[in-house]
């Protein structure tokens, strides 16, 4: 009588490829899909500040009639902050730094705003996310 000898069960190396590339599939998609939910949860940090910077501005005005010489908001974590200021006209300008490098928002004396940003630019509005526009 022959007796054959059980060889060790194991995953052959085709079957370790198949299985990467199968998990590869979806992570290629979730992957910018993710990047992009991150990138929308940063813009308010911009947003925000520049509404704040815009109240400042006002209220500095209704102090000193004028414009110049007033606080521009510090910057934050993810973007940097610019002010340019004139006896009756300001723009404040957020320009992203780091993983949002790209994207840029503005707004002047008369609550105008403007966006640049990788997803598309807004002449008068503020793009907040893919395929947004004005």
């Amino acid at each position: 009588m022959h007796i054959r000898s059980v060889a060790n069960a194991g995953f052959t190396l085709i079957e370790l490829m198949i299985a990467v590339a199968v998990a590869a599939i979806p992570a290629s998609v979730a992957l910018p899909s993710y990047q992009d939910y991150v990138r929308r949860g940063n813009i308010p940090e911009a947003t925000a500040a520049l509404g704040q910077g815009r109240i400042a501005m006002e209220q500095w005005f209704q102090d000193n009639r004028t414009y110049a010489g007033a606080a521009c908001p510090g910057n934050g974590k993810h973007f940097t902050f610019a002010c340019d200021t004139a006896a009756t006209t300001f723009q404040i300008t957020a320009t992203g730094t780091g993983t949002m490098a790209g994207f840029s928002y503005t707004i002047n004396q008369n609550n105008g705003r403007t966006s640049t940003t990788p997803w598309g630019n807004g002449a008068s509005c503020w793009v907040g996310r893919k395929g947004d526009s004005c």
